[in-house]
C-alpha cells in the first residue's frame, strides 16, 4: 500500500503543481486512496520531496536528488540566457533563442523535465517543442514566462 501510494505522489507531483499537503492529500483521495496529513506529511520526509519557487510567488513540490537541486539552478540560467521569445501554434510551442542557443536551451528543457513536453527539436535560434495538449501549452508558456522573468 505505501508503494502504491507513494507512486501515486510521484505521479501527482509531476502533474500538477502541489504546493501544500492538503492538496497534495486531495488528489490522492481522488484517486482512491484514503490518507490522512499525517500520512502524507511522512511519506514527504521519507522521500524527500522538496518545495520550489515557481517564480509567482508559489511553490510546488517536486522529487529532487541533492545535486538535482543545484543542476536545476543551472538549467533555468540557460533557459534565461537563452531565451528570447516564444509563440505557440496548437500544442506546439516555438521558442526563439539568442543565435547558437537554440540545443543549449532545448537540452536545458528537456533535463527540467516538464511534464507537458514530449520532446524538442533546435535549431540554430528556433525550438519546437511538442506538448502534450493545447491546455498544456498555455500551462507551459506561463511556467517558462516565470522562469525567464
Amino acid at each position: 500500500m505505501k508503494k502504491r501510494r507513494q507512486g501515486k505522489i510521484i505521479e501527482i507531483i509531476e502533474t500538477y503543481e502541489v504546493g501544500t499537503q492538503e492538496e497534495l492529500a486531495g488528489y490522492l483521495k481522488e484517486a482512491g486512496l484514503d490518507v490522512t496529513q499525517a500520512t502524507v506529511s511522512r511519506d514527504i520526509r521519507e522521500m524527500k520531496l522538496t518545495k520550489v519557487s515557481l517564480g509567482d510567488g508559489r511553490q510546488k513540490y517536486v522529487a529532487l536528488r541533492q545535486d538535482d537541486l543545484h543542476m536545476e539552478d543551472k538549467y533555468i540560467r540557460v533557459l534565461r540566457d537563452g531565451f528570447v521569445s516564444m509563440d505557440k501554434a496548437q500544442n506546439i510551442l516555438v521558442i526563439k533563442t539568442v543565435a547558437g542557443m537554440a540545443m543549449a536551451v532545448a537540452a536545458a528543457i528537456d533535463a527540467l523535465k516538464f511534464h507537458e513536453v514530449v520532446g524538442c527539436i533546435a535549431g540554430d535560434d528556433t525550438i519546437m517543442v511538442a506538448v502534450r495538449t493545447v491546455e498544456d501549452t498555455d500551462r507551459l508558456m506561463e511556467r517558462i514566462h516565470a522562469m525567464v522573468l
